[in-house]
């Protein structure tokens, strides 16, 4: 179970509120890494239990996003998720996800974020390659 930094997920949901109505918690949040978790929840479930890829997708695009932000330029005002591919590797049905996203490229206009997704007993669920804009 990851170290959840409470101040820096207030942080994260204050700069993107969808995070907090997806259960994202935020352990590290730089340019070098980001790490996130979101807890299994019923209420989060496709059938059978499975938590919803849908929701795996959120997380991945949230963590890319944040590396983005942590990596954008003074001259930028913000990103925007301009394509990601997405393999799912394994179903979870309880416990959690737990993310670490690192930058690929960092340029002057794009990020280039890898996310890789584990459930709790350390097994790849996905990943997840984006490529983020930032926006002048």
């Amino acid at each position: 179970m990851p170290d959840i930094d409470p101040a820096v997920t207030r942080q994260v949901h204050e700069l993107m509120p969808y995070t907090r109505l997806i259960g994202m918690e935020v352990e590290r949040f730089d340019a070098d890494e980001v790490r996130a978790r979101i807890a299994w929840d019923p209420e989060r479930c496709t059938s059978n239990g499975l938590l919803h890829g849908g929701l795996l997708m959120s997380l991945a695009d949230a963590m890319g996003a944040m590396v983005a932000v942590a990596n954008q330029p003074a001259d930028a005002k913000g990103t925007t998720t301009v394509s990601s591919a997405t393999n799912f590797l394994r179903g979870v049905t309880s416990g959690g996800v737990s993310g670490v996203a690192r930058p690929l490229h960092k340029g002057r206009t794009t990020v280039v974020a890898d996310t890789e997704l584990f459930d709790d007993e350390g097994r790849l669920v996905g990943r997840v390659t984006q490529t983020q804009l930032f926006l002048r």
